[in-house]
């Protein structure tokens, strides 16, 4: 192997090996990204909210958000993985991730409990949709492997969804 050669290597672009046409690449990475970026979205709120309770089921809320942001973190390595397996670039920073989120941040000094669990019902909620909107998109494209992590992340994240609610609800 030659100088050139090397250095030819050194500056090419990444070219994963898929068996994804280009534009399923393409569509696929960009909707990833776009997943990839609500979730640490999502996380960041959730460690918010944990650090700012109050009240009397403080306990229970903080060790509970805590739970759900330990889910949300653990999924980040593997969509921006996922991203890389189809032959595309993921996201490089936290600037990147505020372009490409579609959730809203809460940048509120007082957040009531009750606020917290509405909100990050609705949060979860959205994603929820998201995911089977994305699924649809790798159904399009024939992509299983995805699929299947997209099915495993939407338990998850309706777990969420049913814990925030159960939170939420006054005694009736």
């Amino acid at each position: 192997m030659d100088r050139l050669d090397l250095e030819t290597r050194r500056t090419s672009p990444l070219r994963t090996p898929t068996h994804l046409l280009s534009n399923a690449t393409i569509d696929l990475s960009a909707a990833l990204n776009a997943l990839l970026a609500d979730v640490f979205a999502i996380y960041l709120k959730t460690k918010n909210f944990h650090w700012h309770l109050f009240g009397p089921n403080f306990r229970d809320l903080h060790l509970m958000l805590d739970d759900q942001a330990g889910q949300l973190i653990g999924m980040t390595d593997v969509i921006a993985e996922r991203v890389r397996k189809l032959g595309g670039i993921t996201v490089h920073s936290i600037g990147e991730i505020s372009r490409l989120q579609r959730v809203t941040d809460n940048d509120a000094h007082f957040v009531t409990p009750d606020d917290m669990l509405a909100e990050l019902r609705e949060d979860n909620g959205e994603l929820a949709q998201r995911m089977k909107q994305l699924h649809t998109l790798c159904d399009e494209h024939g992509d299983l492997a995805t699929a299947s992590l997209l099915e495993n992340w939407l338990d998850e994240t309706e777990g969420r969804i049913w814990f925030l609610f159960e939170s939420g609800r006054s005694g009736v």
